[in-house]
């Protein structure tokens, strides 16, 4: 598996590590959003909580690989042909609050599930609470938590739909060089 940036493409382990990252929070959504189904209390609902919470916390973990990764790769390939210098900037603003989000995300329903005075589940494993229960400061940090899930859905739709004005309306090499390699050739 390659793992250093080309001069056209991003290294096969970024751009997995990309692709595994969208499915991780698709899953997160996926449980939070479809334990509305169910009623309180039942075991499904409180599976899909569970999971919820152990993805969540699969994605804390793994955005510290990814950004590893990122600083390892070598230089990003370049845009081709190369964007205007505010199209540069408001794409390291987006990719900052990308990574922002898969930190911050995580760490707040840690937060809470520890004001809560619940076990952290992560698959197995009960992790340490970060702070003493504090039925007050959890219904505040939920609530920051549901807030900036809200805004989560903007910024994974903005970022993807970005990669889609760049492929298809500036014809330009953006989604090319996040796109997995099929049969040895770009998709």
């Amino acid at each position: 598996m390659n793992w250093k940036n080309t001069k056209d493409r991003y290294s096969s382990l970024s751009i997995g590590m990309h692709w595994l990252m969208l499915l991780l929070l698709v899953a997160v959504y996926a449980c939070i959003e479809l334990r509305g189904f169910y009623p309180r209390g039942s075991d499904l609902r409180e599976g899909l909580k569970t999971w919820h919470f152990m993805l969540g916390l699969g994605v804390f973990a793994l955005v510290f690989v990814r950004l590893a990764i990122r600083f390892a790769a070598g230089a990003t390939p370049p845009i081709r042909p190369a964007p205007p210098v505010w199209q540069e900037r408001l794409a390291a603003l987006m990719h900052l609050a990308l990574y922002a989000f898969l930190i911050v995300m995580p760490l707040l329903g840690w937060l809470v599930l520890s004001a809560k005075g619940k076990p952290v589940p992560f698959f197995g494993l009960s992790l340490p609470a970060l702070m003493g229960a504090d039925k007050a400061l959890a219904d505040s940090l939920e609530e920051i938590h549901e807030t900036i899930g809200t805004i989560g859905y903007y910024l994974v739709g903005l970022h993807a739909a970005a990669a889609l004005v760049h492929h298809y309306v500036n014809r330009d090499n953006t989604l090319l060089r996040m796109l997995p390699r099929r049969g040895g050739r770009m998709s």
